[in-house]
């Protein structure tokens, strides 16, 4: 008797299988890889086009996602500006508005591709309602998309008595790390101190620690050896993501090399958001004007993970958006010149293998016999083509269920609770 599976997927293009294949999906998993024909209650010939894994999102803020112009626009485009934006608009936010918003843009993310996001929560507010949103986000949403939920001091730890106390009740609500962001203490003296706040949470509540650090054109900014340092100290190896680390594009190359070490056997992860770090940064430039994005290629080439975030979309620090890595990747590999041949094809690494080593679960993760089915069917035919098109997935399948179609350009196609939807981008 021949085995039936519940998805195939005919015809693909696999990176390091061979010219074509066949993938087979029963009960959730990657069944089999082969050239074989196999029967499916559902059968797709993709022709010849490139299936990926699924993409990360390793840093992004939906609270404040699709918030743009409220309640005034950032005129300057300084981060600075963002700040005081959000720190007027937020105190007026609804556990219900972020809600509405945050579906949307979930929605969008899972249609370009996106089935993981790592998303801050502001959790300076008293009342914590932009934890309590993303939370119930992370499970009301959970058939679309996977979320981490990271509390984020964005005022700064010890810039209020209140801060830490707040932080920590995020991390008992369930918040999935522990976030941080020194170089905005007031003293540097504090921005260390902050840091150890962080470890120590972390350690107690076995969360991971993701912050924003060194988010500055200030090249005295050094905040990223010191949470390395912390790493290694604490054991907390493998379980640290550096958000941003802007500051590294203005650092001495003796410096940034003496740390290049540290890094490694720290198992710090290097998350970069192109789009609106250079967007943001070297807004104090007259010219030549900083590029603002922590040198990926020269942190990956000494051993360093690195990974890719969208950051924000459409709010006080970024009008633009539509929640797509791929064009995250394709302005990344521009400013670091990632753009050789083979240097183009490995960029994909960084929003889906190292972004997982990021997330902790790359067991789970990839195009492998026995993990989970999430994929996407690209509308090419190699990687190079992706990234030269900047386009949208064929079709994006989370756990064996193809939960997004885009086979018409006038709309995207999104399965939403038991039911599809159309989709557009505005």
């Amino acid at each position: 008797m021949v085995e039936e599976y519940d998805l195939v997927l005919k015809n693909c293009r696999v990176k390091g299988k061979g010219e074509r294949v066949t993938i087979a999906i029963k009960d959730r998993r990657i069944a089999q890889i082969s050239e074989s024909l196999v029967r499916g209650k559902e059968e797709i010939d993709v022709e010849g086009r490139l299936v990926l894994p699924a993409f990360m999102n390793m840093h992004t803020h939906l609270d404040s996602a699709l918030t743009l112009g409220r309640p005034r626009y950032n005129e300057s485009g300084t981060l600075w500006e963002g700040i005081r934006i959000w720190g007027e608009l937020k105190r007026e936010l609804t556990k219900e508005d972020i809600l509405t918003r945050v579906e949307k843009v979930a929605k969008w993310c899972v249609a370009t591709g996106t089935l993981w996001v790592r998303t801050n929560a502001d959790c300076t507010l008293e009342s914590l309602v932009t934890v309590k949103a993303l939370l119930e986000a992370k499970n009301k949403l959970s058939e679309l998309l996977d979320i981490q939920v990271t509390a984020f001091p964005q005022d700064g730890i010890l810039t209020d008595p209140k801060h830490p106390e707040l932080l920590e009740k995020a991390l008992e609500l369930g918040a999935d790390n522990v976030g941080l962001i020194p170089h905005n203490e007031w003293t540097r003296e504090e921005g260390v101190k902050s840091i150890e706040i962080a470890f120590e949470l972390a350690k107690k509540y076995d969360r991971r620690i993701d912050g924003h650090i060194d988010e500055t054109d200030d090249p005295s900014s050094r905040y990223l050896e010191v949470v390395a340092s912390r790493a290694v100290k604490q054991g907390w190896i493998g379980k640290v993501a550096a958000g941003h680390v802007t500051a590294s594009h203005s650092w001495d190359a003796a410096y940034r090399y003496r740390i290049l070490d540290l890094l490694k056997r720290a198992g710090v992860t290097i998350v970069a958001n192109p789009l609106v770090n250079v967007h943001l940064q070297g807004r104090f430039d007259q010219y030549p004007k900083r590029r603002g994005m922590a040198p990926l290629k020269q942190f990956a080439h000494n051993g360093v993970n690195v990974a890719l975030g969208h950051d924000d979309i459409m709010d006080p620090w970024y009008p633009l958006g539509i929640g797509s890595m791929i064009q995250v990747l394709f302005m990344a590999v521009h400013l670091d010149q990632w753009t050789g041949i083979n240097e183009l094809s490995q960029s994909f690494e960084l929003i889906t293998y190292n972004a997982s080593k990021c997330w902790g679960n790359e067991k789970e993760y990839g195009i492998e016999v026995g993990k989970r089915a999430n994929l996407l069917v690209m509308n090419a035919k190699s990687e190079l083509d992706v990234l030269r098109e900047v386009g949208l997935p064929l079709y994006v399948v989370k756990d064996g269920t193809i939960v997004a179609k885009n086979l018409d350009r006038r709309f995207s196609e999104v399965l939403y609770n038991g039911r599809w939807e159309k989709l557009s981008f505005f």
